[in-house]
């Protein structure tokens, strides 16, 4: 088929391994003139693919413009590609060159899809991005704040350098997968968790594919939910931040896509379980000093990306990473000072009091405070009536407040972006 006054139309075959995929791809390989492409894949031809075999080693534009040479001569030209040729591969610079109306393109599964299927995971939800020729960072800048994500490493980037790069910037737990030589004999699945991507060795050319937990195993999927309800969780007697004091709790601590988060005085871990939902990309420390509450905390936290450590505050805390957010159960003010000590630039604290005396004190040093008084409706006897029945007031404190803007008089006052 003519596709312009250039010649005929080039054809692009991608491979998996050794193998093509269709009646199309198969006949685009026989009627060609010329077959070019690396070694690999010239090997992997049918002895009846009669065609010029022309092995590619140099850059790739110095490819395109042997098969305009040969096209203009009027031979059918084939190109042998990787996966899917349209999937960060050849198709884009070659629709450049030739424009899209002159290729025929016979796709094999992409390298992504076919890590997927290895994971066994669907990846319609999922954001693919690739590290070919492109910074680390823009991976990185991908990762964080998604929780399912497929990245397509490269030699002078391997997988172990995108492990170390997302530590650094302080990503949550993940599970990954890392895929290599996919299709081939020596084909390798990997899974590991990212202390161990950072530690390991592999194949530079690799799919890594990087799951949230909390993503995999809420059911149905993940969901936009906090102030969840308190049977939600195993507690003490009782001591749990109740649903409707969790949920503004939450909203003051105004969670970012990555970073740090500290739960101190977590007990049932309540706050850490729903922070490490809603933002999959933290890497949230749960703090509690008893033991049976640390035993019901691991039990909620089953199936999250919550670090559980135990131990008493301030001097646990000597260990952790320097927080982006902190949440306080609450506790002396020695504890809260020590959180202030060590919290990075921008960062925020949100604590919880039943005392006065001491909220009124936190709300001296933080800035903000407000009371939560809730009454639940209970039944009134068996008339289907109810009464509300009055939980003990809490206060919530918040701060230090983001950089202030100055005022109409040119003073800087505090904004209230979470009054």
């Amino acid at each position: 088929m003519t596709a312009d006054g250039d010649g005929p139309s080039i054809a692009v075959v991608g491979f998996l391994g050794d193998e093509y995929f269709g009646r199309a791809a198969a006949a685009a390989l026989r009627t060609a003139d010329v077959v070019m492409g690396i070694g690999r894949l010239l090997d992997a031809l049918p002895a009846d693919v009669g065609g010029k075999r022309i092995e590619l080693a140099g850059p790739l534009a110095e490819t395109l413009e042997l098969a305009a040479e040969r096209r203009a001569l009027g031979e059918r030209v084939c190109l042998l590609a990787s996966g899917d040729p349209g999937f960060f591969g050849i198709v884009r610079v070659a629709s450049a060159r030739f424009g899209a109306e002159a290729l025929e393109i016979h796709p094999a599964p992409s390298s992504a899809a076919t890590a997927f299927a290895r994971t066994g995971l669907h990846w319609d939800d999922a954001v693919v991005v690739s590290a070919h020729g492109r910074p680390l960072a823009a991976a990185v800048e991908a990762v964080l704040p998604q929780p399912k994500v497929a990245v397509l490493t490269a030699p002078d980037q391997p997988p172990e350098a995108l492990g170390r790069a997302l530590l650094d910037a302080g990503c949550g737990p993940r599970r990954v997968t890392v895929c290599a030589r996919l299709g081939h004999d020596d084909e390798t699945v990997t899974r590991t968790d990212l202390e161990g991507l950072a530690a390991g060795s592999f194949p530079p050319l690799a799919v890594v594919v990087l799951q949230a937990p909390a993503a995999l195993d809420e059911p149905g999927g993940p969901t936009l939910a906090w102030g969840r309800p308190d049977d939600r969780y195993a507690h003490r007697a009782g001591m749990i931040t109740k649903a409707e004091v969790r949920a503004v709790a939450l909203g003051k601590l105004a969670l970012p896509g990555a970073g740090v988060l500290w739960d101190v005085g977590a007990g049932s871990g309540s706050v850490a379980v729903e922070c490490s939902r809603l933002a999959p990309g933290l890497r949230v420390f749960a703090v509690e000093r008893r033991p049976d509450d640390v035993e019901r905390l691991r039990e909620n936290a089953t199936g999250t990306g919550v670090i559980v450590v135990e131990g008493e505050a301030p001097d646990v805390l000597v260990g952790l990473p320097d927080p982006d957010r902190v949440f306080l159960g609450g506790g002396g003010l020695n504890v809260l000072e020590s959180v202030l000590d060590r919290l990075r630039p921008g960062g925020l604290v949100v604590a919880t009091y039943a005392a006065l005396d001491r909220a009124v004190a936190a709300a001296t040093r933080l800035g903000h405070m407000v009371q939560v008084a809730v009454s639940r409706g209970v039944p009134l006897g068996g008339s289907g009536a109810l009464r509300l029945a009055a939980e003990n007031p809490v206060f919530v404190c918040w701060g230090p407040a983001p950089e202030s803007d100055p005022d109409s008089t040119g003073q800087e006052r505090p904004p209230e972006p979470w009054a």
